[in-house]
């Protein structure tokens, strides 16, 4: 029942190409900063998240998870937060480990599936006992953490978490590397490959003899990555057990709270298994809203404040 086959996005008539789309918002959207106060908790294993507020005094939050190698500061993440104080929400965006401007204290840092920091963060809201309503928007990697999250939680999630949107979300991570492989994905590859490394050359002075960059330069695609180093930093066979074991597509039969998904049918990091079509249909909980246009995080929209995914997931968190 909860695939939403009318979608009203429309791109703007000079953006209509999916690499525009998804191009277009890092280079040329202007939005102001944020009013942010940073916290830092630990994490059980003794390292640190930074989460950055924008409050207005409400009793309702929306956490914000960003994509992989950004920040609470992207303008993507921004447009959310606008929105929602907008509308007289509290956000809080997550930084990742090592996404904050300082590196994470342990040798591991984030990944794709990795759901215990956001536990985590989730336990310390609740603890404020500040929010009666605690609703959550994930983007890219961040709605693949949060929707894995919901689904490896199921029934036993907190009472206080509401609802959740997830924008251009990578479920099954196989589908999405192999996507990203291709020939007209050339120049996003290289961005991620190239920005992973400097992490990992941070993590290399932090912890010397731990990470082997020798020959760095031939690592091409996420496989190869992953194979070499996210699999081995965080306990995983090889790139395809990491896939396979925190990819969220799996887990969205479980989810117990409403979530939506929007991923835009022309997504160039988005291969066919990305759009769970027969899980939406058989569930009472998951949305699955797949607009014509959109590019991966676009979303465009000339002459307005905000962007259609952040109207879309406004719209979404008051209904529910």
């Amino acid at each position: 029942m909860p695939v939403l086959h009318n979608s009203d996005y429309q791109a703007p008539f000079l953006l209509q190409n999916r690499h525009m789309l998804t191009i277009y918002p890092s280079l040329f959207r202007s939005i102001r900063p944020a009013a942010y106060r940073r916290e830092r908790i630990t994490t059980p294993d003794g390292d640190f998240l930074d989460l950055d507020f924008s409050e207005r005094g409400s009793s309702r939050l929306v956490v914000i998870l960003h994509g992989l190698e950004g920040n609470a500061s992207r303008k993507y993440v921004l447009g959310m937060v606008h929105i929602f104080n907008g509308a007289g929400f509290d956000t809080v965006s997550m930084n990742f480990r090592g996404c904050s401007g300082e590196p994470n204290k342990n040798l591991r840092f984030y990944h794709s599936g990795e759901t215990e920091d956001l536990h985590a963060v989730i336990g310390y809201l609740v603890s404020l006992k500040k929010y009666t309503a605690i609703h959550l928007v994930g983007f890219s990697l961040g709605g693949n953490v949060t929707l894995k999250y919901l689904g490896e939680r199921g029934a036993t999630v907190d009472g206080t978490i509401r609802s959740a949107v997830a924008i251009s979300v990578p479920c099954d991570l196989k589908s999405g590397s192999a996507e990203l492989e291709k020939r007209h994905n050339i120049i996003y590859m290289q961005r991620f490959i190239r920005d992973l490394g400097e992490k990992l050359r941070l993590k290399a002075l932090q912890f010397p003899g731990s990470i082997n960059l020798d020959h760095y330069a031939e690592v091409r695609s996420f496989r190869q990555f992953d194979d070499r180093y996210t699999a081995p930093m965080h306990g995983f066979k090889d790139a395809l057990t990491y896939w396979e074991q925190c990819s969220s597509r799996p887990l969205l039969p479980d989810i117990r709270i409403p979530v939506l998904v929007i991923n835009a049918k022309d997504d160039p990091f988005l291969g066919k298994e990305c759009y769970p079509y027969e899980i939406a249909a058989g569930s009472k909980y998951v949305f699955l809203e797949t607009p014509h246009q959109g590019g991966h995080v676009g979303f465009v929209r000339f002459g307005e404040d905000f962007y259609w995914s952040e109207k879309r997931a406004l719209a979404f968190i008051q209904q529910m």
